[in-house]
This record gives C-alpha cells, sequence and structure tokens, in this order.
C-alpha cells in the first residue's frame, strides 16, 4: 500500500512534493529502482527548483540510480599505444586485439543530463547541497570533469568547524587518488593558529597527500612551525607527517631523518618521543647507514623520562609546597604528585630498545650497558617497555653471551614474578628458547634465527586510504564503518540496461498540447515564469559548455537534441502551449520582450543571419524543441526584428565589459594557479626575516648579486643523433649565462649539423609535451642547412627549479624527431658575490632541514684549493667566496627560477676526511648537488 502511494507521489510535477516522496522512497523501498525510471528526467529537471534538503535526498538517491543503469564513464588505460604490437602477434591477432581494446565510449544523454543539472548546485549557500554534488560528480561524473568541484569544496573551509571536519575528510580520501584536483589550492590547507586540533590534523593529513617534489621545500618549512606548537598532539602528529614524507618522497630522506635527529634535542619530552617513534621506523628501511644515529638515541634513553630524576626532584623541592597550598596531599605517592612523576613516554623508550636490539652486533659496546641501565629500572618501567628490556636481553644473550649472560637470567628473574601475566609468559618462553638444557625443544635451534630475523619495513600509509569504498559525505565514510541504514553503491554494470525505460508514454505529451481554450487566459502569467526558467536554463547550458566539449573530444555525440528532448517533456508537463498561440504571442509582444531576445541572441553562438534568428525565435517561445514550426514563419519574423537586433546587440557588446558576471565561487583567493611548482614560494625566507627584525632593507639587496662564471664547461650533450635524425644531429651545452629570453629561464644553446649531402630544410620546434608550469622560448625556424653545414642557435627554458625533463619535437620539412632536454642539476644556477660575513649570515638562518651534509674520504694531494675549486665548479655553475681560513672553502649561488640561494661549504678536517655541507631553501635541488659533488670530490 506504501509503495502505492509513493509511486503515485513520483508521478506528482510540484517541487514542493519532489524532496519529501523520495526521502519516503529512500526510506521505504530504496531497491525498486523501477519507481525511478519513469520519473528520472522531472527529477533531474526540477532538482534546482526543490529546496535544500530536497536536494540533498535527491541527488544521492540518483547517485546511487546513475551507478545501476549507465555504464563506467573512467576509461582505463590501454596496454598498447595506437602504433605499438606484441612482437610475436601477427597482424590479424592485434587487430582482434585492437578491435576488442578500441569500444569508443559514449556516455548516455541520461547521463548527461544528471551531470549538467547538478552543475548550478555547486554554487548553493548550502553546504549539504555542495556536498552532494560533490559526491556525485566524484563517483560517476568522467574524471575529467570532476576537477570543478575542488573549488566549491575550498570554499566551504570558510564554514564553521563541523563543516570543515565532514569537507577535509572527504578531500583527504579524494586527495589519496587524484592530487591534481587540490594542487593548486594547496596554501588553503595551511594550518591556522585559531583550528581547533581535528582541523589541525586533518589538513596535516590532506597536505601529506599533496607533497610531491615539487613542493616537499615549502611544505617541510611549513612543518618546522607546525613542531613548535603549544597543542602537543598537534606537533607529535606533525613529526609523524615528517616521517611519510621521508618515506614517500626519496629525494628527502635523508633532509626528514636529520631534522628528526635535531629534534631530539628538544626541551618538550612529546616531540622527542615522537621523534624517536618516527627515527625508528625510517632507521628500519635502511639501518646499515645510520650507525652514528642508532647511538645517539642510545645515549637518549636516560633523558627520555629518567623516573628516578624526576621523583627525587618532586620529593625534595615541590612536596613541601604542594603541602602548604593543597593540605589533603598528605602522602607523595598519592594523585597528583604519583601521576607527575611517573608519568613517561614508553613507546618512546620501547622503540629506542627494540631499534639497539635489532642492531647489536653494530654497536657492541652500547648495547649490553644499554641492558645494564634498564635493569635497574626493569620493576620500575611501564610493560611495554619491560617486554623490550626482555627481548633486548635475549638478543644479546644470542650475540654476545659473555658479557650479558648474568644480567639476562636477572632479568628474566625479574620477569618471573612480575605483576602482568603477559611478561610472564614471555619470560618463560625466551627462557626455554635461549637457555639450553633437557626440557628445551628442537626450537632451540633456531634461537637466534627467530630473535634475529630480518624484520620488513613498516608502511606509512594514510589513515584514510581504505575509506574510499564509502559512498563520499555518508556518516560510513565519516566514521569509516558501516552505519545503520547506509546504502551501498553498487559497481558500474558491464553493459548499460535498457534505456527505453525512462521514455514517458507519447500518450500523456499529447494531452498536454491538446488545450487551446485556456491557453490564452493563461498565456501572460505562463509566458512570465517560463521565460525566467529559460533564462535560467540558457545560464547553465553555457555554463555546462565545457563539460559538453570535453564530453565530445571523448567521443560522445552532441547531446543538445536530448537535453531540448527532455526539457520540452517538462515544459509541456507544465502546460505548454499550441502554435498558433505562440506565433501570434511572439508577434504581440516582439517589442516588449526586445531586450530579453537580444540577451538570449548574445548567449549564443552568432555564426550567421540564420542562427540569430532562429535563436531569437526559440527564445520568445517556451517550448524551444518543438520541430513542427514552419520555417516561414520564422524568417519573416526574423526580417521584421533583424534590425532592431543588430542595434540592441552592438549595445549590449559594449556593456559587456562593464556588467561582468560576479558568481560565488569567483573569488579572488580562489584563483586556480597553473602549477605550484613555478610559482616562488610566498613564504618569508630567511634572509627577508633578519632584514625585517634588523629594519635594514638594504641588506638583502647587497648580499644577493649575480656574478660572471668562474668556470665553463665544454661539455655537450647529444640532442639528437644522426642516425635518428635522418642525417640531422643536434647537440646541446650550457653557456652558463643568463638568458636574453626571460630572467627565470636558464640558456641552451643547440649546434645543427648536416650530416646528409642535400639539404635540410625547414628546421623548427615542433609539438611540445612540458610537465606543467614549465615554460620554453623556442629558436627561429631555419629556412635551409647546407649539406655538411652546421649552426648555433639559442633557446631559453624555465626549469622551475627540477631536473625534470623537457620533451619536444625537432622538426623538418618532412619528418618529426621526438627529443629530451635534462639539465644537470648544477647548471640550474646562477654564480653569486658575496663577503664571507654575509655568507655566515645567510648560512646560519638556512639550517635543520635546510641543511644536508656528507662526509668525503680522499687523497691528501685531492684536497688543495686549485683542485677543489676545479671539481666544485665544474660540477656547478657557482662563485667563489673569499674566506679567511685555508681549511674552508665557501660558494654561493643562486637558483634560477625562484631565486633562493645555494651556499656550498667544503671544511677540511684531519686526515683525509673533509665534510661538505648546502644549506639551501630549496632541499631536493641541495640534495640532488650533494650527490654529484660527494663522488667527484671523493675520486683522485
Amino acid at each position: 500500500m506504501l509503495i502505492e502511494i509513493i509511486e503515485k507521489l513520483l508521478k506528482d510535477k510540484s517541487t514542493l512534493v519532489a524532496g519529501s516522496v523520495v526521502m519516503a522512497f529512500e526510506e521505504v523501498c530504496p531497491d525498486r529502482i523501477d519507481l525511478i525510471h519513469k520519473n528520472y528526467r522531472k527529477l533531474c529537471n526540477l532538482l534546482v527548483d526543490v529546496e535544500e534538503w530536497g536536494q540533498v535526498v535527491i541527488i544521492h538517491m540518483l547517485t546511487r540510480y546513475a551507478r545501476t543503469q549507465f555504464v563506467s564513464p573512467w576509461k582505463e588505460g590501454d596496454g598498447l599505444e595506437d602504433n605499438e604490437k606484441d612482437f610475436y602477434d601477427s597482424d590479424e591477432e592485434q587487430k582482434e586485439k585492437t578491435d576488442k581494446r578500441k569500444k569508443p565510449y559514449t556516455m548516455d544523454p541520461d547521463h548527461r543530463l544528471l551531470i549538467r543539472n547538478t552543475k548550478p548546485l555547486l554554487q548553493s549557500r548550502n553546504a549539504a547541497v555542495v556536498m552532494a554534488v560533490a559526491q556525485l560528480y566524484w563517483h560517476i561524473a568522467p574524471k575529467s570533469e570532476a576537477g570543478i568541484i575542488s573549488k566549491s569544496l575550498v570554499r566551504l573551509l570558510r564554514s564553521n568547524r563541523e563543516v570543515q571536519y565532514i569537507v577535509l575528510q572527504n578531500i583527504a580520501t579524494m586527495s589519496i587518488q587524484r592530487k591534481g584536483m587540490f594542487e593548486p589550492y594547496l596554501k588553503s590547507f595551511y594550518v591556522r593558529s585559531t583550528d581547533p586540533t581535528m582541523i589541525k590534523i586533518l589538513k596535516l593529513e590532506i597536505l601529506t597527500n599533496l607533497a610531491n617534489e615539487a613542493n616537499i621545500s615549502t611544505l617541510l618549512r611549513e612543518f618546522q612551525t607546525y613542531v613548535k606548537s603549544q597543542d602537543k598532539q598537534f606537533a607529535a602528529a606533525t613529526i609523524q607527517t615528517i616521517g611519510r614524507c621521508a618515506t614517500n618522497i626519496s629525494e628527502v630522506t635523508d633532509t626528514c631523518l636529520t631534522g628528526l635527529v635535531c629534534l631530539l634535542s628538544n626541551r618538550d619530552e612529546i616531540v622527542v618521543a615522537e621523534s624517536v617513534v618516527v627515527i625508528k621506523k625510517l632507521l628500519q628501511m635502511q639501518p646499515v647507514q645510520h650507525g652514528e644515529i642508532i647511538k645517539h638515541m642510545a645515549k637518549l634513553l636516560d633523558s627520555i623520562t629518567n623516573q628516578s630524576f624526576w621523583k627525587n626532584y618532586l620529593k625534595r623541592i615541590l612536596f613541601p609546597y604542594l603541602q602548604l597550598v593543597n593540605p589533603s596531599q598528605s602522602d607523595f605517592d598519592s594523585p597528583p604528585l604519583h601521576y607527575f612523576c611517573f608519568c613517561k613516554v614508553p613507546v618512546a623508550r620501547a622503540s629506542i630498545l627494540w631499534l639497539i636490539g635489532e642492531n647489536c652486533e653494530r654497536v657492541p659496546k652500547i648495547a649490553p650497558d644499554v641492558l645494564r641501565k634498564t635493569a635497574k629500572s626493569f620493576t620500575g618501567e611501564d610493560d611495554l617497555v619491560k617486554l623490550q628490556i626482555l627481548n633486548l636481553g635475549a638478543k644479546l644473550y644470542l650475540t654476545n653471551s659473555k658479557q650479558t649472560k648474568l644480567l639476562t637470567q636477572y632479568i628474566l628473574n625479574l620477569g618471573k614474578y612480575d605483576q602482568n601475566y603477559d611478561i610472564r609468559d614471555r619470560t618463560r618462553f625466551i627462557r626455554q628458547l635461549i637457555v639450553p638444557n633437557e626440557k628445551s625443544g628442537a626450537l632451540s635451534k633456531y634461537a637466534k634465527k627467530i630473535f634475529l630475523a630480518q624484520k620488513p619495513a613498516p608502511l606509512l600509509e594514510s589513515p584514510f586510504k581504505g575509506r574510499d569504498h564509502y559512498q563520499l559525505g555518508t556518516l560510513s565514510h565519516t566514521l569509516n564503518t558501516k552505519a545503520t541504514g547506509y546504502l551501498e553503491l553498487s559497481n558500474w554494470p558491464e553493459v548499460a540496461p535498457d534505456p527505453s525505460v525512462r521514455n514517458v508514454e507519447v500518450i500523456e505529451l499529447a494531452k498536454e498540447w491538446t488545450p487551446a481554450g485556456k491557453a490564452k487566459k493563461e498565456n501572460p502569467d505562463k509566458k512570465f515564469y517560463s521565460e525566467s526558467a529559460e533564462e535560467e536554463e540558457d545560464s547553465s547550458e553555457s555554463s555546462s559548455d565545457s563539460e559538453s566539449e570535453s564530453g565530445s573530444e571523448s567521443g560522445e555525440p552532441d547531446e543538445e537534441g536530448d537535453s531540448s528532448e527532455d526539457s520540452s517533456e517538462h515544459e509541456s508537463e507544465s502546460g505548454s502551449e499550441s502554435e498558433a498561440e505562440n506565433k501570434r504571442a511572439a508577434k504581440k509582444n516582439s517589442k516588449t520582450k526586445g531586450k530579453s531576445d537580444s540577451e538570449d541572441v548574445d548567449k549564443e553562438n552568432e555564426n550567421s543571419k540564420t542562427s540569430d534568428s532562429s535563436n531569437a525565435e526559440s527564445s520568445s517561445i517556451e517550448d524551444s524543441s518543438s520541430d513542427s514550426e514552419s520555417e516561414s514563419e520564422s524568417e519573416s519574423e526574423s526580417e521584421s526584428r533583424k534590425v532592431t537586433k543588430e542595434k540592441e546587440n552592438k549595445t549590449k557588446q559594449d556593456r559587456n565589459p562593464l556588467t561582468k558576471d560576479v558568481s560565488l565561487l569567483d573569488l579572488d583567493d580562489f584563483n586556480p594557479v597553473s602549477t605550484p611548482v613555478a610559482l616562488p614560494t610566498p613564504a618569508l625566507s630567511p634572509s627577508l626575516i633578519a632584514d625585517l627584525e634588523g629594519l635594514n632593507l638594504s641588506a638583502s639587496s647587497s648580499v644577493i648579486s649575480v656574478s660572471t662564471p668562474v668556470f665553463v664547461p665544454v661539455k655537450t650533450h647529444v640532442l639528437l643523433h644522426r642516425m635518428s635524425g635522418k642525417g640531422l644531429a643536434a647537440h646541446y651545452f650550457f653557456p652558463r649565462q643568463p638568458c636574453v629570453f626571460g630572467d627565470n629561464m636558464v640558456s641552451v644553446q643547440i649546434t645543427l649539423n648536416n650530416t646528409t649531402d642535400w639539404k635540410v630544410e625547414n628546421i623548427h620546434i615542433g609539438e611540445k609535451k612540458l610537465p606543467v608550469g614549465m615554460q620554453m622560448h623556442v629558436f627561429n625556424p631555419i629556412e635551409s642547412l647546407e649539406p655538411e653545414g652546421s649552426i648555433t642557435v639559442s633557446m631559453g627554458i624555465d626549469f622551475c627549479d627540477s631536473t625534470q625533463t623537457a620533451s619536444f619535437q625537432l622538426c623538418t620539412k618532412d619528418d618529426c624527431f621526438s627529443v629530451n632536454i635534462q639539465p644537470p642539476v648544477g647548471e640550474l644556477l646562477l654564480p653569486v658575490a658575496m663577503s664571507e660575513k654575509d655568507f655566515k649570515k645567510e648560512q646560519g638562518m638556512l639550517t635543520g632541514m635546510n641543511e644536508t651534509s656528507t662526509v668525503i674520504i680522499a687523497a691528501p694531494q685531492n684536497f688543495t684549493s686549485s683542485v677543489i675549486l676545479q671539481k666544485v665548479v665544474n660540477v656547478a655553475n657557482v662563485g667563489v667566496v673569499p674566506s679567511g681560513q685555508d681549511n674552508i672553502h665557501r660558494f654561493a649561488a643562486k637558483t634560477v627560477h625562484s631565486g633562493s640561494l645555494m651556499l656550498v661549504t667544503v671544511e677540511l678536517k684531519e686526515g683525509c676526511t673533509a665534510q661538505l655541507i648546502i644549506n639551501t631553501e630549496k632541499t631536493v635541488i641541495g640534495s640532488l648537488l650533494l650527490r654529484e659533488l660527494k663522488p667527484v670530490l671523493s675520486q683522485g
């Protein structure tokens, strides 16, 4: 009975009923998709007029409906390119595979109707409506069109904290799979001091997902500020974020590890403890290279919540004062002093003990001493720490039993009578396994392999990685568990069901077209509302032009006819007029509606006068899809109004620059940036901070001044081999001169050689396939190159301070050849002249994560001043800084694109060692330059 009522109400044409009946449908019979078929197009067309909470319910229902009725618009990548084939496949087999693979996708018109009609709702003032449209685009729209929701979601971050929490959770899930959607809005996710902790942690999660080689330098500087926050939970989460960035981006692993080691000297115990835990995970991935760090962490074991120190301090000094303030504090062991002095960070201590136990053979002198110290405090340690002390004792017993046998037996005796049964069980297990006796089983032979087996490195993954199977914006997605009443999204069908089930019967349409008596009386009102509705429809169509273009590029047919049919059905249901009445109404009101007609004509493509007149005729009549109207009527109508329209069109075009439409989404601070790579970091650089503090703004300009290159290498790189270029050969090199085509560009000289016996004509640059943000200034086309002739041309390339490859086509009159230019990291610099005092000042500001260093071992004859100078300037385009010390050599440069300083120091130590230090804000480039210089300075 209820289902019958719902079915009847679904046919109602009122917008006041639509939201409520769909809500009832979702509660009573959500699986009865057959009830929606006939009403699908009507619901799509009514969507913009339904009240806001009704829109949310309808959009969620239509999302589930679309996943069951349409095929997936997400194209899967083909295994082979069009011009490639398997080596052993015959032509016939390859043709069969190509036919199976190349099935052009055509979007269903009803699928496109839903996507087009929900797009205007992204500007809704209701956050729930915007979120509903965003999840619809995420789940059913083509991936190329889903990017439009990012601006709307970022706009919602100006709402209250509850809305921010939900939106950020959904963005965190989206950013894992599609980083490019939110990369232009990276700064919108920077943490504010007024944000609550839950918002801060979610923004951290998004920043981590968006981190890449291009923006990691900026993010690490941001993270350095977050670590100093008074919110300890947020500071700990920031340290975990730095660890994840070090894992995901190998270029900054050493930089992050160095910064985390620096945090070990922080005064805040929680920061130190969290740093220890993260360092333990990073060292687990490459423990062989970091023996010194393990030794340093072993020394920190006492400083991390030394229980006896704090207990004696509190008992002697603070306890008498607390008794004066709180007389009820009669006993030292009663709260709150008891809890405070026993407050520890057991995870950090356990991590250090585990790390020492795993690497006990690499630190043979430190590990036994650590076991001795922890044996003293065994009874007062946390259960987690006790378990690791037992493990450490077992590992040392197996590897160094001579020194640790008695200590291990002492710890096993303490654990045998511990209050925790887990510790007692572990003690009995370890004793039977490592101490051989008559009762020992066969496992005792393999004790060393069991305890010292190679452990797999931990995976530092996002906690939002597994949430994508829940529908975005739902309670289940927020809680990461299936909530009561949650309706799962079905998988896309392999073959689309019959689309004819959504067609409305023609009989019903005919009944709507028949009335003639009352049409004249209702004409003024209906004409008023129809024009306004038509204007809204035109605006929505114009806003979806980009979608239709992208759809047509992917092989979709022109769908205007389908949309016009849908609109005609909707408008005919609301009561449309006959052809004769439309004609009379158009003639009668041609003067009063001239302005609206001209506006409608402006919105259409003005390619010909005929199209202008037909569009004006269709805009004056509500039923835009009727094809039965004769051409003679439209022509006569257009002739009588053509002169008036041309004048009004000119006036409208003159007014257009002044009357620009402003949308809620067109905000200055949300203008999408082409790429985060190409923009210099807007954060204050260390040198600028120092200048502001000293109120000496002239100092920064005197520090950075470009000088002439010390050395220009003559090494050339092959751009195009003569065999690949059909006789045309090309080589390129970097002249190390400022580029005349732009201050942000690197100068590149290309030498072209014609090794053939005929002329090579029209040599030019063809298609460019550059990474986002990279720019290139090409050379002028060369008309001809004589046989055995040669010519050198200049180009400018903005590499955006990265070593990414610039790919383009070098073309002749007959052929095109794909070539690449990848710059060495040393050629991305310009030499800088500065004094030793300025060098030290700038170097002092670029410490922590902005500093990378390594130790170089070489023969003494390789550490002379002339040899070091020759090797450094050969690798990198740097300037020499005068030094007052013979054992320290300094070099300075700045990056071509952003102008960030690059400070290189070679400090000679005793013996045959030297320390290479690089200070820069561009940590990725600094790490790459360090890798280039180290082998060059080490070799003879």
